[in-house]
């Protein structure tokens, strides 16, 4: 089956080319980069390789630590709690839930052994020689002559927890389920090593990407926070991920030019810096980063000066891709209201979300609110009833079921029950904390590891907005457009999101060329409709950006006023999102 009457130009792999390098600037190979830090370690006695949790030792100990042959290796692993101590601390944060833990406020340095910290400090400063500090943590036991940082992507992680070859930072639990390995790195580790990672940006002499297991490549911290600062002030795309699910659809693989042999695709990020990546290309090289890096180090110019108040250094607009063309329902959910996931959850904003439909069959439905005069006590009973024995859950008695077609937006303000049907492809566009999704039902379903989904009635039922009925979803969920402008050249549309909703969403339909403001908030869009836009200055003071259709970009505020064009002069829709003001 076809769902494009053209062929397809999504790039899975966008680069982002940073002005004033050459591959010059970037060291590929182990060889090449002993013999860069060789030069520069000349009158340096301390070298620290300071480590992202996830990268591998084993593969830096053999590639870099060993050919500079040093006089005294120290793993900073050895001067850090058990897992025991780690876990009696860390407990209350991590929880018995297969998902849901707390927000941790500790410091990686919480968990460092002062006593032995000062021991190795003792040893460095009574060593003639080389002296070499490595690992998760290495910089808070000595900064180093010189610093390396061995940075991952957060989807490599991701791949090396999945395939049992890492545990979480000091654990062996290699063979735990991914679900609680990504748990303790949402709540716990990230939060730590980001904290630390913030501290050292000005301090990084190399950036060290070992995302390819034994192609390292390295720059030169200058290089790297250039490339941060680079794509900061122009528009960009993320490198997205994409993965399988038990509901998964076949859309995702023909429109976004991926392995025709895979099952399904169920779901992408296309737009979350907290989990993607970027390519930063020097000449014809490039190393891969946690795209989370530009958020951390460029707020103001990513984001504005107005968000970078209300939210601190986080990306608060997410863009991602629910496939299930010929595929399965979603999970019956819902997410929590803002007072309950800082109350639970310790995080400050919710995830207020919308479903805008890419493409649909003729099918496809969207399930969203409850029916009129629902009773809660029934309705909470039947779903403990399903997830306690699997009684089958009446979803027709109680949530309404509106049909969908192609470029309907659904609002999901936090509090509504919902989920997409099969035959649709939505483009969910929402707040970040994506993490915080409670399943009420799941049609009866075991994921691919033989076990059901996790489901949070008890979560659910506090946060259920029962006064979101079927009149309530019509009059203010449902393809909720404004038309603002319209002329031969352009029609501009508000399509939401809903009022109690931080985000709001345009949708432009140009045929000719628009010029559009940032307004104070980073801008987010995907190109929904045509096969390709041109995304260029006014002034020539950002470089232009050539986008394809489904294609998620951002422009920072930095920007300030951009403009948008058909390449084919073939009508094209772009749908937007900003932080209101």
């Amino acid at each position: 089956m076809s769902y494009l009457n053209f062929k397809s130009q999504y790039n899975p792999f966008p680069k982002i080319t940073v002005s004033g390098y050459s591959s010059a600037d970037l060291f590929k190979g182990y060889d090449k980069i002993v013999n860069e830090l060789k030069y520069n370690l000349r009158e340096k006695k301390v070298l620290t390789i300071e480590m992202y949790p996830g990268v591998r030792y084993e593969e830096v100990m053999e590639g870099i630590i060993n050919p500079l042959n040093p006089t005294l290796i120290i793993n900073s692993d050895d001067c850090a709690m058990t897992v025991k101590e780690m876990n009696s601390v860390l407990d209350k944060y991590i929880t018995d839930d297969r998902v849901f833990g707390y927000m941790t406020m500790h410091s990686l340095k919480d968990f460092f052994i002062e006593e032995e910290i000062f021991k190795c400090r003792e040893k460095i400063a009574h060593t003639d020689g080389l002296v070499i500090v490595y690992g998760t943590g290495a910089s808070i036991i000595h900064e180093g002559d010189l610093l390396i940082y061995a940075d991952l992507a957060r989807w490599e992680i991701q791949q090396r927890y999945r395939s049992n070859e890492i545990g979480n930072w000091r654990d062996d639990n290699y063979t735990e389920e991914i679900l609680r390995k990504y748990k303790r790195g949402y709540f716990i580790e990230w939060r730590m090593a980001d904290k630390l990672k913030k501290q050292l940006y000005n301090k990084i002499d190399y950036l060290l990407d070992t995302n390819i297991q034994n192609t390292p490549k390295m720059v030169t911290g200058k290089a790297f926070l250039d490339g941060l600062n680079f794509a900061s002030t122009n528009p960009f795309r993320l490198v997205p991920y994409f993965d399988k699910g038990v509901w998964g659809g076949q859309w995702m693989k023909e429109v976004c030019n991926l392995d025709q042999n895979s099952e399904n695709y169920a779901w992408s990020f296309d737009g979350v810096p907290e989990e993607n990546s970027i390519y930063l290309q020097y000449g014809d090289e490039f190393i891969e980063v946690p795209s989370i890096n530009i958020v951390f180090r460029e707020p103001k110019n990513l984001l504005g000066p107005n968000v970078y108040a209300r939210y601190g250094a986080e990306f608060p607009i997410r863009f991602d891709f629910l496939d299930t063309m010929q595929g399965g329902n979603l999970s019956l959910q819902v997410h929590p209201i803002t007072s309950y996931i800082q109350e639970q959850f310790g995080m400050h904003y919710t995830q207020d979300e919308s479903y805008y439909m890419l493409d649909t069959g003729e099918d496809a439905v969207v399930y969203l609110g409850f029916k009129e005069g629902i009773d809660k006590e029934e309705f909470i009973e039947a779903l403990n009833k399903s997830q306690a024995d699997g009684t089958p859950f009446d979803d027709s008695k109680y949530i309404n079921k509106i049909a969908a077609k192609k470029h309907d937006h659904f609002l999901i303000p936090a509090g509504t029950i919902h989920c997409s049907g099969s035959n649709s492809m939505v483009l969910e566009i929402s707040a970040t904390p994506y993490i915080f999704t409670f399943k009420l039902w799941d049609w009866g379903r075991v994921n691919f590891d033989g076990k059901p989904r996790p489901i949070h009635v008890n979560h659910g039922k506090e946060v259920l907005d029962f006064d979101r009925d079927t009149k309530w979803v019509y009059e203010n969920l449902v393809n909720h457009f404004e038309n603002i402008t319209e002329n031969e050249n352009v029609k501009i549309e508000k399509t939401g999101l809903h009022g109690t909703q931080a985000i709001e969403t345009k949708r432009y339909t140009i045929k000719n060329e628009i010029i559009i403001e940032t307004q104070g908030s980073v801008n987010v869009l995907n190109l929904i409709e045509g096969k390709e836009a041109l995304v260029e200055s006014l002034d020539n003071s950002f470089n232009p950006l050539v986008v394809h259709y489904a294609e998620t970009f951002i422009v920072p505020e930095s920007c300030k006023i951009y403009k948008i064009k058909p390449i084919d002069k073939e009508e094209i829709k772009i749908i937007r999102a900003i932080v209101k003001n």
